[in-house]
């Protein structure tokens, strides 16, 4: 799916999709709590007995979170996470364990785990944990998905735009740029036009901020 149209400079990001809750846990009884209390509340869930099986199927176009036992039949919960790193699965980890202790949970959390559950676990908490972890990883994908976007809008200008993009940023006027790129100063005001309107800034402090985020330096003024 293309998410900028060339034929369109001011698209925007498609939606997100809808956010999903995986669950694994090799306990069967509490998969099933679990699916129950959250589709209770609206949410696509898919429950799985082993990390192998979660970490084959989970989606990264939509925004999702992970409620995961800490001991899992021959495994850690905390290996899962980290394996999820491995795999560049960034969703929020919500975990939930029998036998946590301290030094598990300040482990866990470093490796950003949203929150730690201890059984039994109040509906509540664990339906605040999930909306946390979810709000989290929509903010990450909605910025994501707005830096491609502004990538691929950065791609449609020409090579003079960028060149004038340059020059503007570095704080130089038409006049000024005009000199620089021998050039007149009404094609220059037609190619900084271009830009602005391209990259859909409304002032030289948001392609100040455009630039800043695409990594793009200001251009360096001859002698």
């Amino acid at each position: 799916m293309t998410l900028w149209s060339h034929s369109s400079p001011s698209a925007t990001p498609p939606a997100l999709g809808e956010p999903v809750v995986y669950v694994v846990d090799d306990d069967a009884s509490m998969r099933q709590a679990l699916d129950g209390l959250l589709r209770s509340i609206g949410l696509q869930v898919q429950t799985f007995e082993t990390s192998r099986d979660f970490l084959t199927s989970a989606r990264r176009d939509a925004p999702g979170c992970l409620v995961l036992d800490v001991r899992l039949r021959g495994e850690s919960g905390l290996l899962v996470q980290e394996q999820m790193e491995k795999n560049g699965l960034r969703i929020p980890v919500v975990f939930m364990t029998g036998h946590g202790d301290i030094a598990m949970t300040v482990k866990a959390m470093k490796a950003g785990a949203v929150d730690f559950l201890a059984k039994p676990f109040r509906d509540q908490d664990m339906l605040d944990a999930v909306a946390s972890a979810l709000a989290r990883d929509s903010a990450r994908l909605i910025a994501e998905q707005s830096g491609v976007a502004l990538r691929l809008a950065y791609e449609t200008l020409t090579g003079r735009e960028r060149e004038v993009l340059g020059f503007v940023i570095s704080g130089l006027m038409n006049k000024q740029i005009a000199a620089q790129l021998n050039l007149s100063e009404v094609t220059v005001k037609v190619h900084r036009g271009q830009v602005m309107r391209k990259l859909a800034a409304r002032s030289v402090a948001d392609l100040v901020r455009i630039a800043e985020a695409l990594g793009i330096e200001p251009a360096q003024r001859s002698s």
